[in-house]
């Protein structure tokens, strides 16, 4: 085996994602010493090209990292005006009373954005702060220390064959190493994945529970715009094959943004989260908003779910995990950039208070400390039961118990129900194809609803096709062998971006990846119910370019 030869490169801190959280600790690292040397890195062609999020904004964590956020032109400038929920049927929907909603519920006081561009923002903050980020270099491999620590990574690999030799261009890409390593991948990260498995950090933490959320941008007709409007629903057309539903929010520039989300804890093998979404898009509620109006961008990405239980131990020897690679995500509020935020100040702040002292390649335990005890503990703690009571009672009684064990425990500080948990992965959720029967879903009209191909062109997606494919089988044989006559190869439909199909080849069918195609949203790798898919980052730059999600 020949070995690579790569130059080094040496920081104080090497930070693993350009979001909220890794961006936060840069500007927070920079805030309390401008002569530390900080490095983030990213996957996507710029910062923001692979974020996608709903998404409403709590200030409350930007109000500690940036006080003075609102006279730094922010893209933050559409503040909730009216706040609605419905359960919908098929043809019409009831509204919820807000005054049901515990407090924290409300959304007045939060922003609607486009949290891409918030981090184009943040990122100029930290590049303004001395901080060096390179976009388009994904981080594909970790380096350890010779105590078994985390020491770096390596990032900036290109030119590859699609056997997975150097090619005529190969480019080794870099070792890029610090005192500490922050990763903040976002959900279901690569190689989040690979340290939670090598230092146990998961043992004895019940599984992450994951949702895919699936958003179009839609220019409407300015009659129908009111920026600041927040709509969410749920119900129809989910009904108990699924959990989840779906937001709208009115940004400005008559930009509403459509949302779906489903929790992939569904049993249902031929359930298709692609095509629940354009049929929800028909609902006379959507489509009196969305008629006249056109699509503009669409995309897709998963979504941590499973709250406080599932969160894992966030400290490894040589760095921490922040932000959606914790799984710090607030499921009822639908909410995750404040905790975001705050994982990064923590972070960062238990980074340079033991760089101070001289420490490196060891456990921040002030960071696991700060995590469990602080605003993010408060915010998740609160609502950790919503989740399990969805999945065990359904709609109607997940609404009622839910809101019950919320209440009591913003109220009396305790939930109704103590902590349950949650026991099954989403993957061994699935059920076999033989139980269920197909869903008959309507034909998009190209008008409100569209196919899965022609909707991934708005997601702007580029892959160098000479490379290997990103997408690796641990057993190449097993979609045709147990996932077809088991579960009607179920990749076929939750693949928001077609990448999976069954094809015919000479009379016989073969699994064939189109991973051109793919967004990046890990569903994949997190469904599949034989876990034979595996996630790894293409080269730098490559995927999705959303240019406002």
């Amino acid at each position: 085996m020949t070995t690579i030869e790569r130059e080094s490169m040496e920081y104080d801190v090497v930070i693993v994602g350009g979001g909220p959280a890794g961006l936060s600790a840069a500007i927070r690292l920079k805030q309390l010493d401008p002569d530390l040397s900080v490095v983030v890195l990213d996957k996507g062609s710029e910062i923001g090209a692979h974020i996608l999020s709903g998404a409403i904004v709590d200030p409350c964590a930007l109000d500690v990292l940036l006080p003075e956020w609102r006279n730094m032109n922010a893209p933050i400038s559409v503040p909730v005006q009216t706040d609605s929920f419905y359960v919908l049927g098929e043809k019409g929907q009831t509204r919820l009373p807000n005054w049901l909603m515990p407090p924290f519920m409300n959304n007045h006081g939060n922003y609607i954005v486009s949290l891409g561009n918030v981090c184009r923002w943040l990122a100029e903050t930290a590049e303004a702060l001395g901080v060096e980020i390179f976009p388009g270099m994904a981080a594909s491999e970790l380096v350890y220390g010779d105590r078994g620590e985390i020491r770096g990574v390596v990032a900036g690999e290109f030119g590859r064959n699609a056997d997975g030799t150097p090619g005529e261009n190969y480019e080794p890409g870099m070792i890029l190493a610090g005192k500490y390593v922050l990763i903040a991948e976002g959900a279901r990260g690569s190689l989040s994945l690979q340290i939670m498995e090598r230092y146990g950090l998961s043992d004895g933490r019940d599984p992450q529970k994951f949702g895919i959320g699936l958003k179009e941008i839609w220019e409407v007709n300015p009659a129908k715009h009111k920026p600041g409007t927040v709509v969410h629903t749920m119900g129809w057309p989910l009904g108990r094959n699924a959990g989840g539903g779906a937001f709208i929010y009115h940004l400005d520039n008559n930009q509403v943004c459509v949302g779906f989300v489903v929790h992939l804890s569904y049993e249902n093998p031929y359930l298709d989260p692609y095509r629940e979404f354009q049929r929800f898009k028909h609902h006379p509620l959507m489509a009196r908003l969305l008629e006249g109006g056109k699509r503009i961008a669409y995309g897709a990405r998963a979504i941590s779910e499973g709250g406080w239980q599932s969160i894992p131990e966030v400290v490894f020897p040589g760095g921490a995990l922040l932000g959606c690679s914790a799984g710090l995500v607030n499921v009822p509020r639908i909410k995750g950039s404040h905790n975001a935020i705050y994982s990064g100040i923590h972070a960062a702040e238990a980074a340079y208070a033991a760089i101070r002292k001289g420490r490196s390649g060891d456990e921040l335990r002030a960071y696991e400390t700060a995590l469990r005890e602080g605003p993010i503990a408060r915010d998740l703690k609160t609502v950790r039961n919503v989740k399990p009571l969805w999945e065990k009672y359904g709609l109607a009684g997940g609404i009622v118990l839910g809101g019950l064990d919320m209440w009591t425990a913003s109220v009396i500080g305790a939930p109704l129900f103590g902590t349950l948990h949650h026991h099954k992965t989403d993957a061994a959720a699935t059920g076999k194809a033989a139980d269920f029967s197909p869903i008959a879903y309507p034909k998009p009209d190209g008008k409100l609803s569209f196919d899965r191909v022609t909707n991934v062109a708005f997601s702007f997606t580029n892959h160098h096709e000479g490379q290997p494919c990103h997408l690796k089988l641990r057993n190449p044989d097993l979609p045709i062998t147990v996932n077809l006559p088991v579960y009607a190869e179920p990749a076929q439909r939750y693949c928001p971006a077609g990448v999976y199909e069954i094809v015919e080849d000479a009379g016989k069918p073969r699994f064939q990846i189109n991973f051109q195609n793919c967004v990046h949203c890990k569903t994949c790798d997190i469904k599949d119910p034989s876990q034979n898919i595996v996630w790894t980052p293409p080269q730098g730059g490559d995927g999705p370019n959303y240019p406002n999600m």
